[in-house]
């Protein structure tokens, strides 16, 4: 089974984000990167993009698989892990801590609404899986 982190907010596309106050950190799920098994690359936005809610914001690319990222929540791009563009592979050993991908000024702080918390986030993927 999967990490899933207590205190994060998820996306059915396996996104989660850490709110606080108005500015937000974004990674992709530990069940995201077991499904996708060994990241290779990423590819990331710049600081100062804007994306709207379910924009794709970058590409994660395994030994398997290459997927979209999408934006949980409408923001700009404030800041962005350099370190995942070398080391890719962060993401599979830490993908709540060191593997965070951006971080964005929320822009409508309203939509967090829609997302869902550890519990639900559990109950989603046991249904999906």
């Amino acid at each position: 089974m999967s990490k899933i982190e207590a205190g994060l907010l998820y996306t059915k596309e396996d996104e989660w984000i850490k709110v606080d106050g108005d500015e937000a950190t974004v990674g992709v799920s530990d069940h995201a990167q077991d499904a996708l098994s060994d990241i290779v690359y990423l590819e990331l936005p710049d600081v100062g993009d804007a994306f709207g809610m379910g924009d794709t914001f970058g590409v994660v690319e395994s030994v398997k698989a290459a997927a979209d990222l999408y934006m949980p929540v409408s923001g700009e791009v404030t800041a962005v892990n350099e370190d995942l563009i070398d080391t890719p592979e962060l993401v599979n050993s830490d993908p709540y801590g060191a593997a965070w991908m951006v971080k964005i000024k929320l822009s409508n702080p309203s939509e967090l609404d829609d997302l869902m918390d550890a519990a639900t986030y559990t109950q989603y993927l046991e249904e999906r899986d």
